[in-house]
């Protein structure tokens, strides 16, 4: 039986949607706050398979509470739940690792199709059949990236990239010099076929060239392939 975490501290939205759960045959769990929510992931019980994470949490936001969880490695699906209409506002929950975004108030069916989508994905994906294994550490240029702790150096600079741009990152290492379109970077990386902008994944690699290319105007190392995608070559190309 899949397990569904649900972070939620409105009890009578907790309860409805823990209700719910359990009749399309989940085991649910509730917590009402960030803190007892991590606290379940040091359990020996097992790691959920899902986490329901609303944003406005008492103490520790949603954000926050995503980001602890990525930065501990742990990468169970996230959908997050927020009142919040703005676009910069589920922008930064994709940044912290957030894998959908659902806005209150929502339908039900609605956050069961999500719940069924993000729980059967992974199962569904498969990596490619050229890809290359990665280990904790990665260099390429003038970069050394320990995917693990998240430590990125160029040159003698310190980075701290987002969650997301490490995961991007690493599935352009673990495809080097394969051509990778948007829309499978979407589903790979981001878990999804959609994001709020059209131009998210761009955007993306405009921040990748600023951190790794010496001269981001003409990269070597993220290139663009008109009408495709995107190829990244360690060695540099010109």
């Amino acid at each position: 039986m899949q397990h569904i975490l649900v972070v939620e501290d409105e009890q009578h939205l907790a309860f409805g949607i823990k209700y719910n759960l359990e009749a399309e045959g989940y085991e649910v769990t509730t917590a009402g706050d960030g803190s007892a929510a991590l606290k379940l992931f040091e359990e020996p019980a097992g790691t959920p398979d899902l986490v329901i994470l609303d944003l406005m949490l008492p103490g520790m936001s949603g954000y926050a509470v995503c980001e602890a969880l990525r930065e501990k490695g742990i990468d169970v699906p996230v959908l997050m739940l927020s009142a919040r209409t703005l676009v910069e506002d589920r922008i930064r929950g994709y940044d912290v690792g957030a894998d959908q975004y659902l806005q209150k108030p929502f339908e039900l069916e609605e956050l069961l199709s999500m719940t069924r989508n993000l729980l059967g994905r992974r199962a569904k994906s498969s990596p490619r059949p050229d890809r290359k294994e990665v280990g904790a550490v990665y260099e390429f240029g003038r970069a050394r990236i320990n995917f693990d702790t998240f430590a990125v150096v160029v040159g003698e600079e310190q980075l701290r990239l987002t969650h997301t741009e490490m995961k991007l990152l690493r599935y352009f290492a673990e495809n080097e010099g394969s051509v990778v379109t948007r829309a499978e970077l979407l589903e790979h990386v981001w878990g999804m076929s959609h994001v709020p902008t059209t131009r998210t994944v761009d955007n993306f690699i405009v921040n990748l060239r600023k951190y790794f290319e010496e001269d981001p105007a003409h990269p070597k190392h993220f290139l663009s392939v008109r009408g495709a995608g995107y190829r990244f070559v360690a060695r540099g190309e010109a």
